[in-house]
């Protein structure tokens, strides 16, 4: 499925951003020493430290978590701002979740390589090597489906952040579970709607904040906290500035 070319004396070097610190040092215990040739320089545990890490390290390699301890899918704000500084560090995305958008978008948002949480560790090794030797991580499954999204693809164009104004209340609702990283089940549950009611939501608000996917969601959330980090209104100001909720 894949081909990895490995030179016997080369060693990777790799900085390991994941959810909390346990992993990140179950991951480096797993690769000393220097495993497969592979060696853990840095750890970072928020995407602004991995970030940091980036610059300061300049590993080979960073494998970052999709999740990581400030947000749910953080791990695609690492993957999209290592792109924009145009590092030669490679980026593999660890993800918990086979949902095919979330393939989609990692390949999107810039990842070399995804690897799952529930494959060993010599994957992720051989992961490791071939994106190093800068080959794309990625099975025949994944490579239909990216090519199926290219085909179907329009630019990313984040609207202003205002934008969340135009949401009615519950719409809302949806959009903060969603950032919380529930899924469309989860949503449900906790709003007592229909999975179906919680797509139908999702379209309207992909529509009138100008984004395609779940992690075009989640980034405009955090880019609408970053610019308004204290809105004084609460749910009942809201409300009243708001057109009513469609039945």
């Amino acid at each position: 499925m894949h081909r990895v070319r490995q030179s016997r004396s080369s060693v990777v070097n790799v900085l390991i951003a994941e959810a909390n610190e346990m992993n990140c040092q179950l991951v480096e215990a797993a690769f000393r020493p220097r495993r497969n040739r592979v060696t853990v320089v840095a750890r970072a545990v928020a995407s602004s430290h991995a970030l940091t890490l980036v610059k300061e390290v300049q590993p080979d390699i960073v494998v970052v978590s999709a999740e990581l301890q400030d947000g749910p899918l953080e791990g695609f704000r690492v993957l999209r701002e290592l792109r924009e500084l145009q590092s030669r560090t490679r980026a593999i995305l660890l993800l918990g979740s086979r949902d095919p958008v979330f393939v989609i978008d990692a390949f999107r948002y810039g990842a070399h390589g995804v690897i799952f949480r529930d494959e060993p560790i010599e994957t992720l090794s051989k992961c490791i090597h071939a994106v190093h030797e800068g080959q794309v991580w990625a099975n025949s499954l994944h490579m239909g489906l990216l090519i199926e999204a290219l085909c179907r693809a329009t630019p990313l164009c984040l609207k202003d952040a205002h934008g969340i104004d135009l949401l009615s209340k519950r719409e809302e609702d949806v959009v903060r579970l969603v950032a919380e990283g529930l899924s469309n089940k989860d949503v449900s549950a906790q709003l007592g709607l229909s999975e179906h009611t919680v797509r139908n939501y999702l379209f309207k608000v992909f529509d009138k904040l100008g984004v395609s996917s779940r992690v075009e969601l989640v980034l405009y959330c955090l880019q609408a906290r970053q610019k308004n980090p204290l809105d004084g209104r609460n749910d009942s100001d809201r409300k009243d500035t708001k057109r009513a909720s469609p039945s």
